[in-house]
Order: C-alpha cells, then structure tokens, then sequence
C-alpha cells in the first residue's frame, strides 16, 4: 500500500516541478533540463529528483546549484500545490541514463556499419 501511494506521490512531484521550475524559476543558471523520474522514500520523508541537463560539465553543476538554492522555494509551492502534510526534502541528481543510452546506441551503430564495410 504504501509503496503505490509513494509511487503517485512522486509522480505528482514530478509534473508540479517540472511545471515550476519551467514557469516560476528565474535564476539565469538554470539551463534547459527535464524532470526524467522522481523517487519518494515510503515514509514521503525524502524525494530523489532525476535531471537531464542539456549542455556540458558546467552547465550541469550550475543548474544543480541554483536549484539547491531554489530548494526552499519549490518545497513550499509543492506544499501549496499538493497539500500535503509533510512535504518531502528534494534532493537533485543528475540523470545520466539518457547519455549512456546514446551512447550505447552509438556504439552499436558503428559496430553494425563496420560490419556492413566487411561484407561489401
């Protein structure tokens, strides 16, 4: 039970931050970044938000900081928005799954055209 109510918490926190952070957020740190998952503990007491940040090294991090530093902000809009009575802490990561997949992606197309060159 308390697992299929964290699972639609967490997707309720991810449509309400990507809608905030897209609409509310000024910090010019903030690049262009998608909310890919969220992952809420069972006791709702912490939420792990995946990122997937477009641009380089550096701009990974800024947009890291800049939302640990909007971190009070978005909680109390999540609070607003979804009344609830604890409002889970936010913690951000990077979500580094949508590379990798790419560039595994890539890998295995250049294995398939290098195989294309031997038969040719």
């Amino acid at each position: 039970m308390a697992k299929i109510r964290s699972g639609r918490v967490g997707e309720q926190i991810k449509k309400e931050l990507s809608q905030l952070i897209q609409m509310e957020l000024k910090d010019p740190r903030i690049g262009f970044l998608t909310v890919t998952g969220v992952e809420v503990t069972n006791d709702l007491s912490l939420a792990r938000v995946y990122l997937s940040v477009l641009g380089d090294a550096e701009a990974k991090e800024n947009s890291l900081k800049a939302l640990d530093k909007a971190n009070g902000f978005l909680r109390s809009e999540l609070g607003k928005r979804m009344r609830l009575r604890h409002v889970p802490e936010l913690n951000f990561k990077i979500d580094e799954s949508i590379a990798y997949g790419s560039r595994i992606e890539k890998l295995l197309h250049d294995i398939h055209d290098g195989k294309d060159n031997d038969h040719a």
